[in-house]
């Protein structure tokens, strides 16, 4: 049998680890769905919605608006802040795949590490 010590541990780990895994993501899109998910956690959220509008976001920020043009230079900013972050990509799954490749396009130009999220099926 456990001892008390030991399930108040484990309890403290499971709230610890999934209060990580919580990002608020408070503009709606209906992501892609895929069979596997990634494991790698970002720390800065670029997301396009249904009506291509660009919003980015750093740690537990809210997200603003940008535009296109200003996504590179926030991510600089951020990658200033910590250069091992990886870039998680939120893309409504209505938005043509060619304005995901602009933006994966100008990360790798940057050599930014980028994840493309998606939903479980």
């Amino acid at each position: 049998m456990a001892s008390m010590t030991d399930m108040i541990f484990l309890l403290l780990i499971f709230f610890m680890l999934t209060s990580t895994v919580v990002i608020p993501n408070a503009i709606k899109v209906l992501l892609p769905q895929s069979a596997q998910q990634t494991s790698a956690k970002p720390l800065t959220r670029v997301t396009i919605n249904a009506d291509l509008q660009y919003f980015v976001a750093y740690g537990n920020q809210r997200e603003q608006r940008v535009s296109f043009d200003e996504i590179s230079p926030f991510l600089k900013d951020c990658y200033q802040r910590e250069p091992d972050i990886y870039v998680a990509l939120y893309a409504d799954e209505s938005v043509p795949y060619k304005e995901v490749v602009r933006i994966l396009d100008m990360a790798n130009r940057n050599d930014f590490k980028m994840i493309l999220v998606t939903r479980p099926r």
